[in-house]
């Protein structure tokens, strides 16, 4: 199954999206995933056919397509409490405002809604993002909390996001949530909660990124199989586990990234512990055909070495299926 081969965008918003473009064409990408950051890509202007058209005209000088675009950070702010200083340095100012915490919610909500327009407008049919969660500064559930506000918690999301989900069904966008910490879905049993929560709408899927999966110690492979049906999207990050005899944890311990106290870091594609080669013969048997979007992200390696190397990694597992048939091959033989 050949699928196309697309590079985030998200980690190059210091530069211009012309020159984005410019280096994945030159490294053999198919496409991008574009970022609703920087002046890559700005969702309020989906009705502005000049600046659309000057998207695609970019990427098509380029040699480049776009299957998907994200918007990661407004969809944040949708659901988190606190909203603080964190949102200001991620938002657009005019998200942000005067900060006043469900002015931002409010506002980030319509930036998604205008997002699922952005990608209509460039005959996109998925977004790929971030929801917060209002409950995830209790996952360590101590001091004590109640049912009934993790309850609460799952309730915020849907009252949050149907309405968003609404216009993206009218406008026949998906959107592909990436389980991760920090977020309402960030394990197994979160992500089967969440997806019970808003009803189970085909609207909402979920984007595969194993890389978080690793560090938690979730098997990325079989959450594949498990969540067949809502793979809306595909991101490839590289996780090695890095435990120091016993010494580093799966937690952060408030150490930056990079640090080799950490019990985890995220490596170029190819270089960590995710099982790349299981990983895509499990999304050829659910059918996937959608972009392989690479995430690169490596405190260790210059990104212009790392971007162009994943890609060539990750390429060596994307090969068709067999297409004889082994238990017919196996019945013929023993028959003769």
């Amino acid at each position: 199954m050949t699928r196309p081969f697309t590079l985030f965008t998200g980690q190059w918003i210091d530069l211009p999206f012309e020159e984005v473009a410019r280096l994945a064409g030159s490294w053999g990408y198919d496409g991008l995933e574009i970022a609703c950051s920087g002046d890559h890509l700005d969702a309020s202007r989906w009705d502005d056919e000049a600046y659309v058209a000057s998207r695609r005209e970019i990427l098509e000088r380029n040699g480049l397509q776009v299957w998907a675009i994200s918007n990661h950070l407004h969809g944040q702010a949708v659901c988190d409490d606190p909203i603080d200083f964190r949102h200001e340095a991620i938002v657009r100012p005019r998200v942000w405002g005067d900060g006043e915490p469900e002015g931002v919610r409010q506002r980030a909500a319509a930036e998604l809604m205008d997002t699922a327009r952005m990608a209509r407008a460039l005959g996109v049919d998925t977004v790929v993002g971030f929801t917060g969660s209002s409950i995830w500064q209790y996952v360590a559930q101590f001091p004590p909390v109640p049912e009934s506000v993790i309850e609460a918690g799952y309730r915020d999301f849907a009252d949050r996001w149907n309405p968003i989900m609404d216009v993206f069904d009218e406008l026949g966008v998906r959107f592909a949530h990436e389980v991760h910490p920090s977020e309402i879905a960030y394990d197994h049993w979160s992500t089967q909660r969440t997806l019970e929560a808003i009803g189970h709408r085909a609207a909402f899927g979920l984007n595969w990124d194993p890389s978080h999966m690793v560090w938690q110690g979730i098997d990325p492979v079989g959450f594949i199989s498990d969540f067949a049906d809502r793979i809306y999207h595909v991101d490839c990050k590289d996780t090695r586990m890095r435990m120091g005899d016993g010494r580093n944890g799966i937690l952060s311990s408030h150490l930056p990234w990079g640090h080799p106290r950490r019990g985890w870091d995220f490596v170029s594609a190819g270089r960590g512990d995710v099982a790349w080669g299981d990983a895509f013969r499990t999304l050829t048997a659910i059918g996937y055909s959608g972009p392989i979007s690479i995430e690169w992200e490596d405190a260790g390696m210059d990104r212009l070495q790392g971007a162009p190397e994943a890609l060539a990694a990750l390429r060596r597992f994307e090969f068709e299926p067999s297409s004889t048939r082994f238990d017919a091959a196996f019945s013929s033989d023993r028959d003769g």
